[in-house]
């Protein structure tokens, strides 16, 4: 099997691909060596991080699945990653940073867990800035999975403000760019009426 293509984007760091990828890869593997068990070669982990990163937990899901339960209970980084995706399937946020945490990722897997560890962390701040006005800095830390110096610096960072004596902390919302859209008809009415008022 064939697997440069996954680790050109490994080594990259085009992690958005990797999902995409290992699909491709697997459907062409099953093709390929019908009859023949690839699975236990297979980056089952990888794959399933892949999908977390871009955000597809059904996907992640199916694949899951699939995977056959031998090499579940070989791979237990298959079951550590899986454990990511069961957090991120119940909306358990804070425990996701402790899945993320909780197993010594391999070589190859770790800058990818890394990876969306970061990102994760930006789409739980997306979802705070969408959600709260204000919010303790406690509940912060536990969304964002840091411990609460680290919270407050990060959202200080983003142009919150923190209440030290009542430990809450005041969202800063993101001005919302607006594209204002021209209408052709209000701009030919306008131009007449330039035309109008210079002749």
């Amino acid at each position: 099997m064939d697997f440069s293509p996954l680790t050109d984007a490994l080594a990259s760091k085009s992690y958005g691909k990797i999902a995409d990828i290992c699909d491709e890869l697997m459907l062409k593997a099953a093709a390929e060596l019908e009859g023949t068990p690839f699975e236990e070669e297979w980056p089952f982990a990888i794959h399933l991080l892949a999908h977390f990163y871009v955000n597809d937990i059904n996907g992640a899901r199916f694949l899951w699945k699939s995977i056959p339960s031998a090499v579940k209970e070989r791979q237990p980084e298959v079951v550590a990653a899986w454990k990511i995706g069961q957090r991120l399937w119940t909306r358990d946020y804070a425990a996701v940073h402790e899945a993320i945490r909780s197993f010594d990722w391999t070589p190859q897997t770790q800058p990818l867990v890394a990876a969306f560890s970061e990102v994760y962390t930006k789409r739980i701040f997306q979802l705070l800035l969408s959600a709260y006005s204000t919010i303790g800095i406690q509940d912060t830390a536990l969304f964002l999975g840091m411990n609460e110096d680290d919270a407050t610096s990060y959202v200080l960072q983003q142009g919150w403000v923190a209440d030290p004596a009542s430990r809450m902390l005041t969202v800063k919302k993101q001005p919302v760019a607006t594209e204002q859209k021209l209408d052709p008809s209000k701009l030919q009415r306008l131009t007449e009426y330039v035309f109008h008022l210079e002749h």
